[in-house]
């Protein structure tokens, strides 16, 4: 009994909050100007820093055939093999590629090299916005060991804010999954030592392709 009275009493106090709004007590407070510092970098150059600094393998490429050639020279020097997409879109960048990538469904689990695009970089984060509304949908993102991110520059922006309002311009209906990447997967949950891809990929590298000429 003494529980249900605490918890009507905490209920009471929640509808009597929202029936007698107080005013703001500091309605001076600017709440659209940005808490960080300017960045003076460009976006691709502030991105690969802070995409470092997490742990991430970021490669710049001049356009698409030099993405193809810096693509194939890590993938054999890494001896990745086993390497899977299915983005159309992407498929038919690689199909110039000296490797070989599957899009069976039959070679899924297989995988060792997941390729996708995605939504956005963060260029302050260094964080990558990926959705469930992309070819590759949810599974992609995770599941591989090695997952490759394919993006141009065009979709650099400054600030999570950016991406948010960005990515609600681009669908009719919002994503049901969106998620944001900052490195490859750790923790240090057991007796505090560092495990690398504990709940996905070890290894993380972004692809960005100029596209800004």
């Amino acid at each position: 009994m003494k529980e249900s009275t605490t918890k009507e009493q905490v209920l009471k106090q929640i509808r009597d909050a929202l029936i007698d709004k107080s005013d703001n007590p500091f309605p001076d407070i600017d709440f659209e100007s940005s808490v960080y510092n300017e960045i003076t970098e460009s976006l691709d150059i502030t991105f690969a820093e802070a995409f470092n600094e997490v742990s991430g393998n970021f490669v710049y490429c001049a356009d698409e055939s030099d993405f193809i050639l810096n693509f194939d020279q890590i993938a054999i020097n890494r001896k990745w093999n086993n390497i899977f997409c299915i983005d159309t879109d992407l498929l038919a960048i690689l199909k110039n590629s000296k490797l070989s990538v599957s899009s069976a469904e039959k070679d899924f689990l297989q995988q060792i090299v997941g390729i996708t695009k995605c939504e956005f970089l963060i260029a302050r984060l260094g964080s990558i916005m990926v959705s469930s509304k992309q070819m590759s949908g949810r599974r992609m993102n995770v599941y591989p060991e090695v997952h490759v991110i394919i993006a141009y520059a065009s979709q650099l922006v400054e600030d999570l804010k950016h991406a948010l309002k960005l990515i609600r311009n681009k669908y009719d209906t919002m994503p049901s999954m969106i998620s944001m990447i900052t490195g490859p997967s750790r923790t240090a949950d057991i007796e505090k030592t560092l495990v690398m891809g504990a709940h996905g990929p070890k290894e993380i590298y972004v692809f960005l392709i100029d596209d800004s000429i």
